[in-house]
């Protein structure tokens, strides 16, 4: 009993650390019944009590009350017994606290207990025996054993009854420890004789609310005369005895004495304490009054003990004292600590001073042995902060780093100051919880990786690593590909990069020889919040692989003009360069450099006649050029890279052996392939020169058309005899082929193909001369010009009066044909040139125009027409005007005019009867040119 009001004194002087309360209840509360409204005394919210995960920390206690957190009720959890829990303290209490997290906080509760009256009072023994010698004398006493009452206060014993009650009284007598002694004392002497056996009845009653008793029966049985009574040599005896000592320690010696001889001088002892653990902790000597150890003693249970001897002889009497014994205590206790908040893991951005966790920390010796010191290991960021009553706050006081240690097993090593120190600890394992406070950092700030070209779609080029130094989903990477321009394109058109593994292919086939290389980032994104990224760079080489043969530039090998050939003197010494193969490969490297080989056919006597620079590609003789050597030489020349495999093309060059430059002819080097392209390209041009004939016919029909309807407009106007003169075109003719007139010749020229001599458009090529009057009209008639017997082109002889004299008429002076011939109308002195009449087509086009002004000189022919042929000759026609057809020029002199209108009237009268001029005679066809004539005359015009 002692021991739990020292407990409970003890937990009352805990301060609470934020707050207290305080409840009453009495005993055998049904379970589930209300102790009070935690949560409105205490100011606190239910929703704390849920959020804080609230609970009861209790030391020994915590089944019998329990706390409802939705409803901020405490409510009795078991059946609580006062007895069985205080024993027979009188204030009876439990204390617990309320410990909620998230902040840490703790309420003292306290609970108090009160008696009800459950419990009657009873006797250890059923009946008590007494000897009695009947020489008692009156006021004798019997010390009779008292009643037990598990009750306290007013429900505890508190009245006794002895019946009958004739010779004995009853008698309380108050000890130090405020218990009773009953005494029966007696009142009248005993006569043996009269009764020598007696049954009383002893009744102790409670004052409990129904009142409660128990009985006891006492035999006593009257003997001889034994008059002198056991006698303590003290009342109170005290001793010491140290926690945990062995069994069958003597804790101390008790001796009484007895002035009576014989058997009722011996005395013995017992211990009469009824209430208490005394008898099975401690035992008496009956002979010798030694009390000595048979259980073991704990400081903490209990602080001392009480004890009541009785020491009786054979003659009934007695005596009774009581030995006190003071325990020593022995620092036999570790300190006990405990965790009070539950809680493991911490935020790593936890700022300093942060509570991980609250401590308590008891020791139940006391002195030296009680006093309790805490520390932890070093080198953690963390400490312990004591408060009073031997609570510890563990605080960070340092900034912590999942990365750097994830977890701390932290020793929390509690030791007191006792003689021979004893310690405890424990290990709180403490979890870090990460915080996205790391990016995503890759293996390499950049990656360069290598791709042969034409490779496969989705072929893996390279692969990237980023690791994220946090957990969970904040070391969770995913990989993008950022967007951006390469080369013109999207990047993402031509590269992916897969989200998780960070593998990226290639979307499309890749060519050398369009790109070489291209750079783009990825980046690498953690799924913290917020994410954190970093970038890496990433070039992707393009390896070069011989997939493109060598291409030759030169000679060029088509088909538009034929085979080129190379002219070669034969005359030329061996090392002659010959010409040059150019060839290109689109390829690098190795696969670029080129090797050249010419395949010929050479006579077994004189051996090859050309060969090919190795790696120049220069075509040289090998030796002197002999008769022997055909003139056309056919060459094939192969170009080769040096790839693996390698790749080849050829060229076929074309020899001509000659002591000049003769035209070789395409078709004596082409092949039946290109003869038969040059065919189809001859049709070709055949068809678009016809449908260009055809149009031009269209327009030359309409623009006769035009000449025929203005012709007739000019026919009304002749008619009306008004003197209206038409005009034409100057011409330096007298008539259509008159000889001794420039001749008036339409070229046409006629592109050939390959193969030309096998069109149609040779044999229809027309050198028309306009001095040809044969020519002339049948061009006229093949048009339909002159179906009208009118048509102007047919014009009468002119009279003799419009003709040129000698001296005007364009010509050699003094040159006369034959008597046929009329003067002024003979050929020139020579037959002119293309160029000659080239030059006096320019002439006439400069004497007809009216603004230009005539200077002196020859109008711009050969020096050779300048004696007979000079400006003196020609009309002036900025004054006169000269009417094609015709010998007569118009004058713009007045008396000229006057003059000319009277030859004209003559003329006119005359008409009638002149005759026509004979007609021109035609000039001999020409011969046709030869290839030879051609070549000749295109010499000596490049000349």
């Amino acid at each position: 009993m002692k021991a739990q009001v020292a407990m409970f004194v003890s937990l009352l002087a805990l301060d609470a650390a934020y707050g207290q309360a305080s409840y009453s209840i009495p005993e055998e509360m049904s379970r589930g019944s209300l102790v009070g409204n935690i949560a409105q005394d205490l100011g606190l919210e239910t929703r704390r009590l849920i959020s804080g995960k609230a609970e009861i920390y209790s030391r020994n206690n915590e089944e019998y009350i329990e706390l409802s957190r939705e409803k901020g009720l405490l409510l009795v959890r078991e059946r609580i017994d006062r007895e069985a829990l205080c024993a027979h303290a009188e204030l009876c209490a439990l204390h617990f606290r309320i410990i909620l997290e998230n902040p840490i906080e703790f309420y003292s509760v306290t609970v108090q207990i009160t008696d009800i009256n459950d419990n009657a009072p009873s006797f250890e023994k059923s009946e008590m025996t007494f000897k009695i010698s009947e020489s008692a004398s009156t006021g004798a006493k019997f010390v009779l054993e008292r009643a037990a009452d598990l009750d306290v206060g007013v429900n505890g014993v508190n009245i006794y009854e002895l019946k009958p009650s004739y010779h004995f009284a009853l008698k309380l007598q108050n000890n130090a420890d405020g218990n009773q002694n009953v005494e029966m004392v007696l009142q009248k002497p005993l006569d043996r004789e009269k009764e020598e056996q007696m049954s009383l009845v002893l009744t102790a009653g409670d004052g409990g609310e129904p009142r409660m008793s128990g009985t006891m029966l006492i035999l006593i049985t009257v003997l001889d005369v034994n008059d002198n009574a056991p006698v303590f040599t003290q009342h109170t005896y005290k001793a010491t005895v140290t926690e945990n000592s062995a069994a069958g320690t003597i804790v101390a010696t008790v001796s009484a004495s007895d002035a009576d001889s014989g058997s009722n001088a011996k005395i013995s002892y017992s211990i009469t304490n009824t209430l208490d653990n005394v008898r099975n902790i401690f035992q008496i000597n009956q002979e010798n009054g030694q009390v000595s150890l048979i259980g073991n003693i704990d400081f903490e249970k209990s602080k001392y003990f009480q004890i009541n001897l009785l020491a009786s002889d054979d003659g009934g009497l007695t005596d009774s004292c009581t030995l006190i014994i003071d325990v020593q205590d022995v620092n036999d206790n570790k300190p006990e600590i405990n965790i009070m908040s539950k809680s493991n893991v911490i935020s790593e951005d936890a700022k300093i001073n942060t509570v991980v966790t609250v401590i308590s920390v008891e020791d139940f010796d006391s002195g030296d042995n009680g006093i309790v010191k805490c520390f932890i290991n070093d080198n953690i960021p963390f400490m312990l902060k004591t408060s009073e009553n031997n609570f510890y706050s563990l605080v960070t006081d340092g900034d912590l780093d999942r990365e750097r240690s994830s977890e701390y097993n932290i020793s929390v090593t509690c030791s007191d100051e006792g003689a021979a120190s004893l310690f405890s600890s424990v290990t709180l394992n403490l979890h870090i919880s990460d915080v996205n406070d790391n990016p995503p950092l890759f293996e390499r700030s950049s990656y360069q990786a290598h791709i042969a070209e034409n490779n496969a779609a989705g072929l893996s080029v390279v692969t990237l690593k980023a690791r994220d130094a946090d957990w969970g989903q904040n070391a969770r990477v995913s990989y993008f590909l950022e967007e951006e321009d390469v080369h013109g394109v999207a990047v993402s058109s031509l590269v992916s990069v897969h989200p998780e593994s960070g593998v990226v292919r290639a979307l499309r086939s890749f060519d050398y020889e369009q790109i070489q290389s291209f750079r783009f980032n990825v980046s690498a994104r953690d799924s913290g919040s917020p994410p954190l990224s970093s970038a890496a760079a990433v070039r992707v080489l393009i390896r070069d692989r011989n997939d493109n043969a060598p291409q030759v530039l030169y000679p060029v090998q088509t088909g538009g003009s034929g085979p080129h050939a190379e002219m070669v003197p034969r005359s030329a010494d061996a090392g002659y360069l010959v010409t040059k193969v150019v060839a290109v490969d689109v390829d690098s490297g190795q696969n670029a450099w080129l090797s050249y080989k010419v395949q010929q056919k050479s006579s077994p006597d004189r051996g090859a006649l050309f060969e090919v620079g190795l790696h120049n590609g220069e075509m040289r003789t090998v030796r002197q050029v002999t008769d022997k050597d055909a003139v056309k030489q056919r060459l094939t020349v192969v170009v080769e890279d040096n790839g693996q495999p390698s790749r080849s093309a050829t060229v076929v060059v074309n020899v001509a052996l000659a002591d000049g430059f003769p035209q070789v002819l395409r078709s004596e080097f082409a092949d039946e392939d290109e003869r038969e392209a040059d065919e189809r390209l001859t049709f070709y041009l055949v068809l678009a020169l016809a449908v260009v004939s055809f149009l031009f016919v269209v327009c030359l029909l309409l623009i006769i058309s035009v000449k025929v309807y203005r012709w007739r407009q000019s026919r009304v106007l002749y008619g009306s005899n008004l003197p209206v003169i038409p005009y034409y075109p100057p011409r330096y003719s007298d008539t259509l082929g008159t000889a001794g007139t420039l001749p008036h010749v339409y070229n046409y020229e006629a592109c050939a193909t390959a193969g030309s001599a096998k069109s149609v458009v040779g044999q229809n090529m027309l050198l028309v001369d306009a001095t040809s009057t044969g020519t002339m009209h049948k061009l006229r008639r093949e048009n339909n010009i002159l179906d009208e017997p009118d048509s102007p082109l047919e014009q009468k002889p002119p009279n003799n009066d419009w003709r040129f004299n000698q001296g005007p008429r364009p010509g050699p002076s003094g040159a006369a044909g034959g008597p046929e011939v009329a003067m002024g109308t003979g050929p020139w002195p020579q037959p002119p040139t293309e160029a000659e009449q080239l030059q006096a087509l320019m002439a006439a086009a400069n004497v007809s125009d009216p603004s230009g002004t005539l200077g002196p000189g020859t109008m711009g022919l050969s020096t050779r027409y300048s004696p007979q042929f000079t400006l003196q000759h020609v009309p002036d026609y900025r004054q006169n005007v000269y009417i094609p057809g015709s010998t007569a020029t118009l004058t713009s002199n007045p008396q000229q005019q006057q003059q000319q209108q009277q030859q004209q009237q003559q003329a006119v009268a005359q008409q009638a009867g002149q005759q026509a001029l004979p007609p021109p005679q035609p000039e001999p066809p020409k011969a046709a040119q030869t290839p030879a004539s051609k070549k000749k005359s295109t010499k000596k015009e490049k000349k």
